[in-house]
């Protein structure tokens, strides 16, 4: 198979991968509901690694799928971006930052296979929402970064420093032009969503709300599209088994 797992975040995310390769008729690879933020996500994947998922795979390979925010004027909702490198702010009084590169084989890939439907950048991950306009902009110019998320860099720090090769795809959900509802206070240290703050949050601001579930929805559609279309084709042959 292309991939021997997709690791994508809990929730609509996941449900919409699924869907997309639930249309398929060909074999595809299990994905797995991941937590969101960088700290919970790292502890899921130290116990998904002891769980042996890969352990049956020579040369494993993974993709991170998902839906992010938009850090440049070039990329508008609904656009895909597959990953080269992922960055990591640092200190924020020393403005240092650390940058880890995707797998580049799988990279090309899957470049190869999604062509025009994809743009290949550079993201950040935040261990925080990032829902002002401006220090979304302000973030894209200062770190050199196009899009943002919160799962990214763990998964290269965790994956890539065992062997596995790692790659990423995700679809813009919301602009660089427009905040969205602060939510921060939506996330718990486990990961998840909780339902009530979530609504209120929404609440508080409806015009950005609105924005936001519009955004999201067609971000969806999209990776929902994504996953159907990356996987419909005959497979790449595995390292390991040409």
């Amino acid at each position: 198979m292309l991939v021997d797992a997709i690791l994508v975040a809990q929730g609509p995310e996941y449900k919409s991968v699924c869907k997309g390769l639930n249309r398929l008729t060909v074999p595809t690879p299990p994905v797995f509901p991941i937590p969101m933020g960088p700290s919970a996500f790292t502890k899921y994947l130290e116990q998904w690694l002891q769980a042996g998922h890969l352990c049956q795979h020579q040369q494993p390979r993974v993709l991170l799928m998902g839906l992010c925010g938009s850090l440049s004027s070039k990329y508008s909702v609904g656009k895909a971006v597959l990953y080269r490198s992922c960055i990591y702010p640092g200190a924020e009084e020393k403005k240092t930052s650390t940058e880890l590169f995707c797998d580049r084989e799988l990279t090309e890939i899957l470049q190869k296979r999604l062509k025009d439907r994809v743009f290949t950048e550079i993201g950040l991950t935040s261990d925080r929402l990032i829902y002002s306009a401006s220090e979304k902009l302000q973030l894209g110019q200062a770190y050199g970064a196009d899009v943002v998320d919160m799962e990214g860099y763990a998964a290269l720090e965790v994956l890539s420093r065992l062997g596995i090769a790692v790659a990423m795809l995700r679809v813009i959900s919301d602009d660089v032009h427009h905040n969205i509802p602060n939510l921060t206070n939506a996330f718990h240290i486990s990961g998840s969503l909780q339902a009530f703050p979530l609504a209120m949050g929404l609440l508080r601001q409806p015009i950005a709300a609105t924005r936001l579930v519009s955004g999201s929805l067609r971000g969806l559609r999209i990776l929902q599209d994504l996953a159907t279309f990356l996987f419909k084709r005959v497979q790449e042959p595995h390292p390991s088994r040409r």
